[in-house]
């Protein structure tokens, strides 16, 4: 009698502990994302909307966007899917972050384009051009409203220029 409700209590015990283990949920709070408009919050939710299995909020005052999902691996794929939309922002995640997968390499050059941005209106160009100005040694640039593609020319490092983009809440990939 004793060893039948040791195993019942063992089975309960674990049954109770694999529920706790399927109910584990994976919140993941982007911080600094260029959100500007309501235009930048709608694209966010319509790339979200595209990731099965998250529920999403993008906080245009914050500049957050806040992700809960069942798994790291599915937030790791709303994270992705925000990087390849132009959206750019830090974690304290040390699982789900964006991957630096720019293509920049140390070095100066006299010019790159660029690709990828979330680049919706005026406002956002006319951030992009702002962080563009600050970057030293950079001279021009053909970075216009509703365009994801741009050159940058002058005597600058392609690595600090797409970190200074990156800081300012804007994922970019440079143009092979």
């Amino acid at each position: 009698m004793q060893l039948s409700r040791w195993v019942v209590s063992a089975s309960l015990a674990g049954m109770l502990a694999w529920a706790g283990v399927l109910k584990a949920e994976t919140k993941v709070e982007l911080t600094n994302v260029h959100l500007c408009c309501g235009n930048c919050v709608k694209t966010v939710d319509k790339i979200l909307g595209g990731v099965e299995g998250i529920q999403a909020k993008a906080d245009q005052k914050k500049r957050t966007i806040t992700i809960s999902a069942p798994d790291d691996k599915t937030a790791q794929k709303a994270v992705d899917a925000l990087a390849k939309g132009g959206f750019h922002g830090k974690t304290e995640s040390k699982e789900v972050t964006i991957k630096e997968d720019s293509g920049a390499k140390k070095g100066k050059v006299q010019s790159v384009t660029l690709t990828g941005i979330h680049n919706c209106c005026s406002q956002c160009n006319a951030t992009i051009k702002g962080v563009l100005q600050k970057v030293d040694g950079v001279k021009e640039n053909t970075a216009a409203p509703k365009k994801d593609t741009f050159e940058v020319s002058g005597d600058f490092d392609v690595a600090e220029l797409v970190k200074a983009l990156n800081d300012a809440g804007f994922h970019v990939k440079v143009k092979p």
